[in-house]
């Protein structure tokens, strides 16, 4: 197997459960699968919709800026790998950021769940001990680069890189210099750095979800709870499809009266080996449960939006059950409080990025000595309404229950706690 050719090439064994194996492989594939089997037919691709749906809320109005060029240009590259990044993360239950520096910027390499090993954890459920893997493909080549990233008692972090080459991508192959390619020809084979980083140097993406398979510090799919109900609304979609395949009507009659140059389809003509006296011409029209199939599907889809978090409809048609107004505005704030549990996630993952590429900046010699500031504005669409809030404050202004300088502060993002702060909120917007 590649996950034990993964072990032994870096010489470790990886700590994640068994179980939780099978579950990041199983969550995987339910993503990517599309090929319909006798049994299951993913054409409905539910753990896309629901992923897709979710990423495109969270970001929905999304804005990030920095006052400093440096974070500037890493909020810029974050920027084009947010979505990818949220993506990784819902699937995989995790995911992880590696920075690198180009010339004297920080890009970012995306690193899946099921391309990490974990190899050690300290008792905060950080990494101490990993194992990364990076797949490239020239010419008739796979190549696959292993890196290990290890942190000792003193946090200092010290990497390890080995280079693979097969011809094709379910084994590792031979290892071969590091030089072969040039993306990797500066990369050294070890390599500690001279100051405690006391991280493994990579940005962790976690879902907020607590741990559903085993009860680890791994993080889990957004769709980790409803595996079950995805594959039985798959079953159903295969079912309900050989219902329709098994109800053509078909005309029955003897296998002599068929003729072997196909001009008479057995789609609608069925050949018996039996006395053509005796089987004579029979209609064979079964009648079709589609009403059943359809309503077990929608009840599936209902218990995933209920499971996931999501907003009644989002799945399942919104008008096949029977709401009363408190379960519709229930179903929107569960939605809404998962779609900022996800907002979080990602001002945490901001919060992460600067500080590292802060650390790593100054082991490089890059002088950037001022701490990251960052503005995030997630917009109206999330819970509540900024808009009406805002008039709601001005009417408590203009009623004398509320100092004008705190209403103004909350509307420009501006601290109005001290007299110092309201005063500088009165010269610049109340002269």
């Amino acid at each position: 197997m590649k996950l034990l050719n993964y072990q032994q090439a870096f010489g470790a064994w990886d700590k994640t459960t068994e179980a939780m194996r099978r579950a990041v492989e199983q969550w995987f594939a339910l993503y990517y699968r599309a090929e319909a089997t006798g049994e299951l037919d993913p054409c409905q691709r539910i753990p896309y919709t629901v992923v897709n749906k979710v990423v495109k809320a969270v970001f929905a109005e999304y804005n990030a800026s920095a006052e400093d060029p440096f974070y500037a240009r890493i909020l810029q590259k974050l920027d084009v790998h947010r979505r990818e990044i949220l993506e990784l993360a819902m699937v995989g239950g995790e995911c992880y950021l590696k920075p690198w520096l180009s010339g004297e910027d920080f890009d970012f390499t995306v690193i899946p769940r099921n391309n990490i090993l974990i190899f050690g954890r300290n008792s905060a459920g950080e990494l101490t001990d990993v194992g990364t893997v990076e797949k490239t493909v020239r010419d008739r080549y796979y190549y696959t680069l292993l890196e290990r990233r290890t942190l000792d008692a003193n946090g200092y972090l010290t990497l390890q890189n080995s280079l693979y080459r097969s011809l094709n991508d379910q084994v590792l192959g031979t290892q071969v210099s590091l030089g072969e390619l040039e993306v990797y020809r500066d990369l050294p084979e070890c390599y500690t750095y001279p100051d405690p980083l006391n991280s493994v140097g990579l940005v962790r993406v976690k879902t907020p979800m607590l741990n559903c398979v085993d009860g680890s510090a791994d993080g889990v799919s957004i769709y980790a709870a409803a595996v079950g109900l995805i594959e039985n609304i798959d079953r159903n979609e295969a079912q309900l499809c050989g219902e329709f395949d098994r109800g053509e009507s078909r005309i029955i009659t003897s296998r002599d009266l068929l003729s072997r140059d196909g001009s008479l389809s057995e789609h609608l003509f069925l050949g018996l080996d039996d006395d053509p006296e005796q089987v004579g011409f029979h209609i064979f029209s079964p009648q079709l449960r589609e009403k059943s199939f359809l309503e077990r599907k929608q009840e599936y889809l209902r218990n995933m939006e209920s499971l996931i978090g999501l907003k009644r409809g989002m799945l399942a048609d919104v008008n096949l059950a029977l709401r009363t107004a408190t379960e519709i505005s229930a179903s929107e704030a569960e939605y809404n409080l998962t779609v900022m549990d996800f907002q979080r996630m990602w001002d945490r993952v901001l919060e992460q990025a600067f500080n590292l590429c802060c650390r790593l900046a100054a082991l490089y010699g890059l002088g950037v000595a001022a701490p990251p500031v960052v503005r995030v504005d997630w917009g109206n669409g999330v819970l509540y309404d900024e808009d009406k809030l805002w008039q709601q404050y001005t009417e408590m202004v203009g009623r004398g229950l509320l100092a004008p300088e705190v209403a103004l502060g909350w509307r420009f993002n501006m601290p109005a706690e001290t007299l110092e702060e309201r005063t500088a909120i009165r010269q610049k917007y109340m002269p």
